[in-house]
This record gives C-alpha cells, structure tokens and sequence, in this order.
C-alpha cells in the first residue's frame, strides 16, 4: 500500500551537501485576454497576468543564479485560446522574450497547450525545442526520438536526458507522444492514438470524463509508446548501473495519488511499471493539475505535480527552486506552493 503523502520537516541543510539548484514552473498558458474560466468554469485564469509573474519568477531566479544550474518549464507555456484568435506566435514570442532574461539553461516539456497552438513539426523547429542541451549517451534511433528506421518527423517522440553533475540525471518524457494533438492526421500515431481514445471514450466530446472507467482517456491527456518506454528503461537502466539518482519530467502526472484521475497520462501504469522497475528515480516532476499534488508511492519515488500560473491570483505566485542535496531534495516554493522536503529511499 502507497504511503500517505509525507516528508520530513527537519532543517533545509541538515548535515547533508548542497550539490546543486533548479528551478520549476508550470501551466503559465499566457494570452494577452482578460481573465477567463477552466473548461468546467469553477476557477478563474488569469491569462494576461500570467505574463507578469514569470517576469517576477525570473527576477528572483536571476538574484539565485550563483546557485542556480538551470529551470524546467513544465509545459502549457501559452494558452490554447491564442489558437482560436491568431495569436499563437505573438504570444510565444512575448513568453520566450521574458525567459530570454534568464541567465542561465532552459528545459522545456510539451503540454496539451503547446499542441492547441502548434504543429509537432513546428514546436521541433521551434524554441520550445530544448534537445540542445541533452546528454549523448546513448547512439542509434531510440536515443534520438525515432520510433522506427521508416518514421517520418511527424512520428517523432519529444523526450531527452542530462546530467547536470555527476551521478544525477534528469529525463524528459513527451506526455503527448499518443495523442491527436498536434500531429498530421495522415501519421499513423494519430489514427493509433484516435483508434485508442475512440475505445476508450465513447462520449461525442472526447474531452468529457462522463462515465468513463478510466477517466483520463480524455483528449486534453496523452500517452507513451512503447518505443518511448523503452527508450526510458533503457536510460533508467544505464543509471541504475551508474548509481545515479534521477528526477522525472512531464507535463502529464503518472500517479493517481498526485493528481485527479482526469489529469493522469493514458498509460500512466506502463509508464510507473518501468519506473518501479529501477531502484535510481527519486521524484517524478509535472503540471497539468492546476491546483498541484503530492504522492510518496510504495517504492519511495516522490511525485510532486506542480500548481499552474494561470490560476494564481495577482497577489500570490506559483514557481519553486528545488536545492539537490545527497540525501534529499528541498523544494522552496513561493505563494502557491508549498516547501517541501523529500528524502531519497532509503533515508525514510
């Protein structure tokens, strides 16, 4: 049985070393729009002053940036209504020109938003393209995102790895990598994805839950192919051999006791079968959920869902650094989040 969710509140410190520092954000979804409703119209998002937030969020990274090595934006960077008003582009740029401020590396995940606005071919050759910074470990076609010697662009997989000091990885994973978000129609992903969905959701809205057994087979959510999951156990599996500690990125959670069922990745289970199968990952890190989660599973893998930007009043915030020890990571969290500390297995 998984453990309730729980960390230590000792000393940020301890005795244990500080290695390094990190810097997380989710959900900004920026649209230059007066304030709005989510789909189910319970909680206001305040699009336009998303923008002003990161901006404070930058301001405070840049005062840490001796400590800093580099921030992970985990996905929905603009909103999917600037799609709607021919704005996506715009948008982006007055996102990426706020970042640009920041002194130090940027990795960025895809969520559901990204692909609102924009084609998978597109967000490759875009900014939002941050496979620059990944670490070569690994040569042949599974290290590069390539399904299969015959996949065209379009079939690709978003997913890297890097090392930022030794014995400490950080993997990428693209949550959206089965979905019908984003990618051509023609592309034999999306009609597997369709076929899927289509199976799973009878419902003509594909994005309502109603009724569903398993809730997050939704269009707004996405999956993993099989070839991404071997990728993933095959990065997990030199890191285990290494004695490396590794913290998980995605835009899409992957276990239910950090986030609502409707919010989960559609092959979650696979995706925490590979992870449970490693002794090396401490924390899965991801968005999505807007008001954020927490969950110690049974095997001491700390997942932390992150709350979004775009439902932070003007007056709180919602951005954390997190401090790597030996021992343990610190998150301190600013307005919305919480700090916590988690301990890696073994030190519980």
């Amino acid at each position: 049985m998984d453990k309730t969710p729980t960390w230590r509140p000792g000393s940020l410190t301890g005795n244990s070393e500080l290695c390094f520092s990190f810097g997380v954000i989710a959900d900004i979804q920026y649209a230059d729009l007066e304030d709005g409703y989510n789909f189910w119209g319970s909680r206001r998002r305040y699009y336009r002053h998303s923008l002003n937030l990161l901006q404070s969020a930058i301001d405070e990274w840049n005062k840490e940036d001796s400590q800093l090595e580099f921030v992970l934006q985990l996905g929905d960077i603009i909103d999917g209504f600037n799609a709607q008003h021919k704005t996506s582009e715009s948008a982006l740029r007055r996102v990426m020109n706020k970042f640009k401020k920041l002194r130090i590396p940027i990795h960025h995940t895809w969520g559901n938003h990204e692909l609102y606005n924009f084609t998978r071919d597109y967000l490759t050759q875009s900014e939002l393209n941050s496979k620059s910074l990944e670490d070569q470990l690994f040569p042949g076609s599974a290290a590069s995102g390539q399904d299969s010697p015959g996949a065209t662009a379009e079939e690709h997989y978003y997913a890297y790895h890097f090392s930022p000091v030794p014995k400490f990885r950080f993997i990428l994973l693209d949550a959206y990598d089965l979905s019908i978000l984003g990618r051509d129609k023609s592309t034999q992903k999306y009609q597997d994805s369709l076929k899927l969905l289509k199976e799973k959701n009878p419902n003509e809205n594909l994005n309502s839950p109603t009724g569903l057994a398993e809730p997050q087979f939704v269009e707004f959510n996405g999956g993993f192919s099989k070839a991404q999951l071997d990728w993933f156990n095959e990065v997990l599996t030199f890191s285990d051999t290494n004695q490396e500690k590794v913290v998980v990125v995605s835009h899409i959670p992957v276990h239910p006791g950090s986030t609502e069922s409707v919010c989960l990745a559609w092959n979650y289970k696979d995706a925490l079968s590979v992870i449970h199968s490693h002794q090396c990952v401490v924390c899965f890190l991801a968005g999505h959920l807007h008001d954020g989660g927490y969950y110690l599973d049974s095997h001491g893998v700390h997942h932390l869902t992150l709350e979004g930007i775009v439902e932070t009043p003007p007056e709180s915030h919602a951005f954390g650094t997190i401090h790597v020890y030996d021992d343990k990571l610190v998150l301190k969290g600013r307005g919305r989040i919480p700090d916590k500390v988690m301990y890696y297995t073994g030190e519980l």
